[in-house]
């Protein structure tokens, strides 16, 4: 149904080094490189960062949350502790979140403009 999603950025140096570490470890990485935009994926970009140099500030109630699929729950622990080291903030450490129709492993962390980055999979058992 999606074909990529693309997050605004206001430095695009400083987002380029936090979303090649923080997606590494789910096996995406910089596909393409333009002079205010950076494409990041397995095969083609899938996630874009988009430079807005007038952007403000993402609101704590405000901004965008994008949800990226883990293989593991390894890959989601990583996802997280990388994303800690490039500066990023956690929203919610990696663990398992009971809901009503499924259950999933997930960790939640936002960017260094505010944008929430979620990585989950969904173990058995």
């Amino acid at each position: 149904m999606i074909d990529h999603v693309s997050v605004g950025v206001s430095d695009l140096e400083r987002a380029a080094r936090f979303y090649e570490a923080t997606l590494a470890p789910l096996g995406l990485s910089r596909l393409v490189t333009r002079p205010a935009a950076i494409g990041f994926g397995k095969n083609y970009p899938e996630l874009w960062i988009n430079f807005r140099p007038d952007m403000t500030p993402v609101r704590p109630e405000g901004g965008v949350h994008i949800c990226l699929r883990a293989k593991s729950t390894g890959e989601v622990d990583a996802f997280h502790a990388a994303a800690l080291n490039a500066g990023g903030r956690s929203d919610g450490a990696p663990g398992r979140r009971p809901h009503d129709r499924v259950r999933y492993y997930a960790a939640y962390v936002i960017d260094p403009d505010g944008n929430r980055i979620e990585a989950v999979t969904f173990p058995e058992g």
